[in-house]
């Protein structure tokens, strides 16, 4: 199972960083965590072969998490060659069939038909959903707003956990225990703190609660990249931490 943090970034513009997008892929699969703004020529950028996405996975509805998602199908529908028969599959807590047709009033019925299968799926919390033979997905609610999950992969390697936007929280802990890599939301630095977001210390901890092998942090707004995350979440968690880029690669199991 490869991770490439495509987008690590917010809604706050960067020349550095692209809103929230990591690449996951495991064989045929190759699953989106969230699609913000900017993704599409992120993953073109670093040599993914976006044509071949077959999962869209949404953490929640704010828009640096999914707004690039109807330039993905107006992609797959007109550029790719020859034309895309494979499904595209998009999932994500309740509430994202209804996110995802009333896109489709605005943008055009193309949304829902793009010439290629397209599912739309809404996943039952804590309920595993499986992706192919071997890997499946499962999510957890989170402190963020009220649809708000993480995302759980677990394939015959290992569990990758994705934070998803949340705030601390115990149960999130207790749902993540054993992960083999923890990546999780860092948007502000301590000074910054609030109950709908992680901050390194946070992450640091979430991760020593989970007794996560792994810790990437991702969803870096301007303030906290003065100070070094990694270095402080390290003051919580004494495992590997990377404070990821755009473009970072990890892997969970083989070499």
């Amino acid at each position: 199972m490869e991770l490439v943090t495509v987008g690590t970034g917010t809604v706050a513009p960067s020349a550095t960083r692209t809103s929230a997008c990591h690449w996951v892929s495991r064989g045929r699969l190759k699953i989106l965590l969230d699609c913000g703004p900017g993704a599409l020529h992120r993953l073109a950028q670093f040599g993914l072969p976006w044509p071949e996405v077959t999962h869209v996975v949404l953490s929640h509805f704010h828009p640096d998490h999914w707004a690039e998602l109807p330039m993905l199908v107006y992609a797959l529908k007109y550029t790719t060659v020859p034309p895309r028969q494979e499904p595209l599959v998009i999932l994500g807590p309740p509430g994202v069939v209804r996110l995802v047709k009333t896109l489709a009033e605005g943008y055009g019925e193309w949304l829902l038909d793009p010439g290629f299968p397209i599912g739309i799926l809404d996943v039952r919390d804590r309920e595993p959903f499986p992706l192919d033979g071997d890997m499946s997905l499962e999510t957890c609610r989170v402190p963020h707003t009220p649809e708000s999950v993480a995302i759980g992969l677990t394939g015959p390697e290992g569990r990758l956990v994705y934070t998803g936007d949340t705030g601390p929280s115990p149960d999130l802990a207790r749902w993540a225990a054993g992960c083999d890599l923890l990546l999780a939301e860092c948007s502000l630095p301590e000074a910054m703190a609030i109950e709908s977001h992680l901050t390194p210390l946070r992450a640091g901890e979430l991760a020593r609660g989970a007794g996560a092998k792994q810790l990437v942090l991702t969803h870096f707004y301007p303030p906290v990249e003065t100070s070094d995350p990694a270095r402080e979440a390290g003051t919580r968690f004494q495992g590997p931490v990377t404070a990821a880029k755009d473009g970072d690669r990890f892997r969970i199991g083989g070499r």
